[in-house]
């Protein structure tokens, strides 16, 4: 089984590569630096480049002969006021969190439908696409109103794309992570609020805090491995007890207590 995994260098995406590379698949990294795991090829490739991104793919389809299971999982933060926000960081994040996955899923789609039609009689097991998402997707988070509309965004990609390739037998989900320590709270690029937003220095040093505290990435990468693994995969995944009730509660609530609520933590 041929796998691929972007953001493959560290955090979850390298985790992910580790458990995949445990249970016998053959992995590819991608990765803006090209480093993986030990017995993981890793591969140098800027997720927002999409004639790169094919490029990659193709190669490592012509070197295998098939590609099973994508992970899209390569993605950044940033934080400040909507009012704030660089343009430039907003459309980086955008490219990164959103097109990124997007182009990824894009490349390797002709390779699994085409194993869809040369294995007629098993169209089940033809391909496997899991996209990372996050909790902030469902429940948006203030000053990083932009990395949750990049996750909202991949939410609605995979449940219209899981439609879209349920008759080549494409299995298609996107897992919802909470809060998780990884290298990825450091690289946040930040805006303070100025004058006229001094909340938010003091809501982001809170996310902060709880990303540092949060998940662990291995438990979040086996969630992803188990939706990845899975003959019927759900649609949605949420990592973490905790995440899953603060989701289920959100959803209760009419909206404006929810967005109350929310409002108030941060």
């Amino acid at each position: 089984m041929i796998a691929v995994v972007t953001g493959a260098s560290s955090g979850i995406g390298y985790e992910v590569c580790s458990q995949l590379l445990a249970q016998g698949y053959t992995v590819y990294g991608l990765s803006r630096r090209g480093t993986a795991p030990e017995g993981v090829t890793g591969r140098s490739v800027d997720v927002t480049d999409e004639a790169a991104v094919r490029a990659v793919i193709d190669e490592i389809a012509a070197a295998e002969g098939r590609i099973d299971l994508l992970v899209a999982n390569a993605g950044m933060g940033i934080s400040g006021p909507i009012e704030l926000t660089d343009n430039a960081d907003a459309d980086y994040l955008m490219r990164v969190n959103f097109f990124g996955q997007f182009y990824a899923a894009k490349a390797v789609l002709p390779y699994m439908r085409a194993q869809a039609s040369a294995d007629a009689g098993s169209r089940q097991k033809a391909g496997t696409i899991v996209f990372t998402s996050s909790v902030a997707a469902p429940i948006p988070i203030p000053y990083q109103s932009f990395y949750s509309a990049s996750k909202a965004a991949v939410n609605s990609l995979a449940l219209a794309l899981r439609n879209e390739v349920r008759s080549y037998g494409i299995r298609v989900s996107a897992v919802m992570p909470g809060d998780s320590g990884t290298g990825f709270t450091d690289a946040r690029r930040k805006q303070d609020g100025g004058d006229a937003y001094p909340r938010c220095e003091k809501a982001v040093s809170s996310m902060e805090h709880d990303e540092r505290n949060g998940i662990a990435p291995a438990k979040v990468a086996s969630v992803i491995v188990r939706a990845a693994t899975k003959k019927n995969p759900a649609p949605l995944y949420v990592a973490g007890f905790r995440y899953r009730l603060l989701l289920a509660l959100f959803n209760i609530l009419p909206t404006r207590a929810a967005i109350w609520l929310v409002g108030k933590v941060y």
